[in-house]
């Protein structure tokens, strides 16, 4: 892969994170928006989500002849798609159970375990020039999740749950990279993300929420649908588009500037306060954000013209 074209493709998967990112950050508010427990909201958006790929993959199959996933396709995403429905299952869980602050702090954390783990079973060189710039993001996450209202009640075992999130979070973007780099499409991945999901979803939505299930109020089917469509549609399809360009370091720092915008839309959403002080804490995650983001593009003059680079296609299999 010559510098001009790596360079360009890294420039797209990088406004894919991005707009991944943003797609993310409004979810909270929505889920909050109902009152519904997020547990119920969070196992129906994966029913929605796997309506909307699979008519949107039949569709393509009757227009264009598109064909069906491989049955490669499914060995490949499968470890990824049981991670995820535990991801999703446990984060909703864990916010019930710890305060807002505690949550979002710990799943920022990411990053120190993404950078290497994207070194060890990648190869991936990070930009370590643009990843410094996250720095900043990481002091603005601080002001504006520590100096914020009191939104919940932390506990140990909530925040111990958040470490387990954490954990389910590395594992899932390790496992669709794996997939990506052998070759599966986006729309395969997540057409067999969202069912098999289920799978793994389904029983902790059982014990979690119970006859909570059923029925959903006329708010809660509205949430559902538009995140169906944001983060069950747009923004995981966005993450997984950017894997075949962006490394897992770069991705997971980016990723970092989620929290503080999550308390923007909250405000917007659903009038949660916020602060004085919050204000430039969110404007130096953004400006943080943006500086990796400009930065990644620009040659690293130590290593040569492809440093910083993701996995050419020859090479991106991981190495065991």
């Amino acid at each position: 892969m010559t510098d001009p074209v790596s360079r360009s493709a890294r420039t797209l998967g990088l406004f894919a994170v991005v707009g991944s990112v943003m797609c993310f950050a409004i979810s909270f508010g929505l889920i909050k928006w109902p009152g519904t427990d997020g547990s119920v909201i969070a196992w129906w958006r994966l029913v929605g989500s796997s309506l909307l790929w699979w008519v949107g993959l039949i569709t393509l199959r009757v227009t264009q002849r598109r064909p069906l996933p491989s049955r490669d396709a499914w060995r490949q995403s499968m470890p990824a798609a049981l991670v995820f429905g535990l991801l999703i299952s446990t984060l909703f869980t864990a916010v019930t159970r710890t305060s807002v602050a505690h949550a979002e702090f710990i799943a920022s954390l990411a990053p120190l375990l993404t950078i290497p783990a994207g070194f060890v079973f990648f190869h991936e060189r990070p930009q370590w020039t643009a990843l410094r710039w996250g720095a900043l993001s990481v002091v603005g996450i601080v002001i504006v999740l520590f100096f914020g209202p009191d939104q919940g009640v932390a506990t140990l075992g909530g925040d111990l749950l958040m470490i387990l999130v954490l954990l389910f979070s590395v594992s899932y973007l390790l496992t669709a990279k794996r997939a990506r780099s052998r070759g599966v499409t986006t729309f395969d991945f997540m057409a067999i993300l969202m069912p098999v999901a289920l799978v793994s979803a389904t029983p902790v939505a059982l014990v979690v929420a119970g006859d909570q299930l059923w029925p959903l109020s006329g708010r809660a089917w509205i949430a559902v649908g538009l995140l169906s469509v944001l983060t069950g549609g747009l923004a995981h399809g966005l993450q997984f588009f950017a894997h075949r360009s962006v490394p897992l370091g770069t991705i997971s720092t980016v990723v970092v500037s989620q929290p503080a915008m999550s308390v923007f839309w909250a405000w917007v959403i659903v009038g949660e306060e916020i602060t004085r002080v919050q204000v430039p804490g969110m404007a130096l995650v953004i400006v943080g954000m943006s500086l990796v983001v400009w930065f990644s593009q620009r040659p690293d003059p130590t290593r040569g013209p492809a440093a910083g680079a993701a996995i050419p296609a020859t090479r991106g299999r991981p190495a065991h």
